[in-house]
């Protein structure tokens, strides 16, 4: 399974797929990887945050999601991904094996400068979870309710 968490910068992505990458590896025994946009950018140095260089980060991190999936590993992804369109062709192509999960917050939490513009929030399928004012623990138990692990 893929599980694609999706929001603003600083709603708390990361923090919840490190959450749920531990639950799955300590629940389930499964293989979890992580792959975290902040991380692809040091690693590629896509320093680009135009739409061109967005869309080019989140292909990738859909390729090496569904390449790492093939290999029998659950994926844990953490990316702004603020276009709809490119989300849901991929959850198309992934079928049964994607779950979007948005995760959003009115806090100021210090990565203002990041915020995209045209973020486009998911309206298909998908799994809302607001940090306002719910702690991690909180926002994880909710997660893993209904993602039907």
């Amino acid at each position: 399974m893929i599980y694609w968490f999706t929001g603003q910068p600083g709603s708390g992505k990361t923090v919840l797929s490190v959450l749920l990458k531990h639950y799955l590896e300590n629940n389930y025994l499964k293989n979890v990887i992580h792959i975290d946009g902040d991380d692809l950018r040091e690693i590629f140095e896509n320093k680009d945050y135009s739409k061109e260089g967005r869309i080019k980060n989140i292909i990738f991190a859909q390729q090496l999601a569904q390449f790492c999936h093939t290999k029998g590993f659950d994926v844990v992804v953490s990316l702004v991904s603020p276009y709809k369109e490119v989300r849901e062709s991929f959850k198309e192509k992934m079928k049964n094996n994607i779950r979007e999960i948005y995760v959003h917050t009115t806090d100021i939490r210090g990565r203002e400068d990041f915020h995209v513009k045209d973020y486009e929030v998911p309206t298909d399928e998908f799994i809302e979870v607001d940090t306002t004012y719910e702690t991690p623990v909180e926002s994880i138990r909710y997660i893993t309710s209904g993602v039907g692990i």
